[in-house]
């Protein structure tokens, strides 16, 4: 199969660069940054988006600084740290969103984590529950509206500055999420309207697990027709063969690309507030490229995160390659898997499709 110079570049053969990024977390600004506080017990609803309640350099500048909320004096420091900036540096806020939660979650935590990586995650599903380009249960769908109401009251009481752009995996999961999350909110005005662009690099890491085989460009574009689809998106899904699955460098490589895509755009720095509706190992590695420490995300969990990239300019092109690995599993239900997979001893492991996917 010929892929397209996307494809290319996610499966790590070609990635010609004539500059590098070097991001860093700027911290001081949201308690997610801060090593005391618990990723488990955090809930972004409560803690105002995790945003610290604290003073800024530009306050003083500002007429009526008194008056204006935490998120305004925030916009208005995050402005003037662009304003000062020179143009081989750029700050922007990204609010990576996680999606709600999704079949696939409910069978893992069902089967149990051994069981479902070596033999449930590579079928469609069980009979009961389809997990192919999982959707959104019940519960997720509500996590996500949970999200939707924070923003609105976020607009309303914080007049919080909304995402100039928005960016949203490919996965059926997080098409949903961001939909239920951004749709209807009465937005300020002179704000970008909700439009996001689907980006295939802002996707699961891509393993053998069919809830990571994605969706045809046409079944995308049916479900939402008005949200644009980056250029260079295949039809059918190249990555996802259910043999061979990112490493954590390679996708660390991919989030990079992703990365450098939406920094230093023709936007320039006046739009500094971005959105990115993913998934848990996306978002991991994204605060790994980030320099960002770890902080796991729940389900329908949202934390923004304050970034300064500084662009390094190379002599000449740089060309780059970070493997895949093949992963074995079961061919049969695992005999034990509480703590490890165990596969019985007629179904050793293979390398081989499970499921066609879709």
């Amino acid at each position: 199969m010929k892929l397209s110079t996307l494809g290319r570049i996610l499966l790590g053969t070609t990635v010609a660069q004539a500059a590098t990024i070097n991001y860093s977390t700027v911290t001081g600004y949201f308690m997610q940054d801060e090593e005391s506080t618990d990723a488990s017990k955090f809930d972004y609803t409560s803690e105002n988006f995790g945003l610290i309640n604290r003073t800024y350099p530009v306050d003083n500048k500002l007429k009526g600084h008194k008056s204006l909320t935490q998120w305004e004096r925030f916009h208005h420091q995050v402005t003037q740290l662009n304003d000062e900036a020179p143009n081989h540096i750029e700050y922007k806020v990204l609010f990576l969103g996680r999606h709600g939660e999704g079949w696939h979650n409910t069978a893992e935590s069902y089967y149990g984590t051994p069981a479902w990586n070596c033999y449930w995650a590579e079928l469609d599903g069980n009979g009961t529950a389809s997990w192919v380009d999982a959707t959104l249960t019940p519960t997720g769908e509500s996590q996500a509206l949970k999200a939707n109401a924070f923003w609105q009251k976020q607009i309303h009481e914080q007049r919080i500055h909304t995402p100039d752009h928005y960016y949203v995996s490919p996965l059926t999961r997080t098409l949903q999420t961001a939909n239920l999350t951004f749709t209807g909110l009465v937005l300020p005005k002179g704000s970008a309207p909700f439009k996001p662009t689907v980006k295939e690099l802002f996707r699961e890491g891509i393993s053998i697990h069919t809830c990571d085989h994605r969706r045809s460009r046409s079944y995308i574009h049916d479900l939402f027709p008005n949200w644009p689809i980056e250029e260079g998106f295949s039809e059918e899904d190249e990555l996802w063969d259910g043999v061979t699955a990112e490493s954590a460098d390679a996708q660390d490589a991919r989030s990079a690309q992703a990365l450098g895509q939406v920094f230093f755009a023709s936007s320039g720095k006046k739009e500094a507030f971005v959105s990115v509706t993913a998934h848990s190992g996306e978002i991991a590695s994204i605060l790994r490229v980030l320099k960002h420490r770890e902080f796991s995300l729940n389900t329908g969990a949202v934390i923004p995160v304050l970034v300064k990239a500084e662009k390094v300019e190379h002599g000449a092109s740089t060309t780059s390659s970070v493997p895949w690995t093949v992963s074995p599993h079961c061919t049969e239900p695992p005999v034990t898997s509480v703590s490890a997979c165990v596969c019985p001893s007629s179904a050793v492991p293979v390398t081989t499709v499970l499921a066609t996917g879709v």
